[in-house]
């Protein structure tokens, strides 16, 4: 197994989608509906919205054995806006490697927490991660409720 994590590069936003589909659709489906994963993860998108959420975003990519298997990202606030382990892929260390590695970012930018606003189906990894329930929440979308909590978890100081 070759795990390797790199920066997002220009190209790469298509493969995202089908991590991020695969992901919702595959490995978040034992806890919500079909109605729910239907519209947190349309199968029909907006090409040019979804890369310019990602050209924001700016995500990690776990690539495993050559195919693109994940992504994260975390934001100068602290804020993980996407984490996700395509459906194949889960199980396998990419979710451990990419949490790892928005620790490492985190640490070398001298960010003092992370937070997410985190699926049900990824709280027990988080949780493992070290964060904990700060709250928990229903968004509403397109007529669908979709619960998540939003998790928090407090990194060490960085000597001075």
């Amino acid at each position: 197994m070759n795990l390797q994590l790199r920066p997002f590069r220009i190209g790469d936003e298509a493969a995202l989608r089908a991590v991020f589909y695969s992901s919702v659709h595959a490995l978040a489906c034992r806890h919500y509906s079909p109605a729910q994963l239907a519209v947190w993860a349309p199968r029909r998108y907006d090409p040019a919205q979804w890369r310019a959420l990602i050209h924001a975003h700016q995500p990690f990519v776990a690539e495993l054995d050559g195919a693109i298997a994940g992504y994260a990202d975390v934001q100068a606030s602290g804020h993980i806006g996407h984490f996700f382990v395509a459906g194949a892929y889960g199980g396998r260390g990419v979710g451990k490697a990419l949490m790892a590695h928005l620790h490492q970012q985190a640490a070398s930018r001298g960010i003092g927490q992370l937070f997410s606003d985190v699926s049900l189906a990824a709280e027990l990894f988080f949780r493992k991660s070290g964060f904990a329930v700060q709250a928990r929440q229903q968004l509403a979308v397109q007529g669908q409720i979709l619960a998540n909590a939003r998790m928090r978890k407090a990194l060490p100081a960085l000597p001075a």
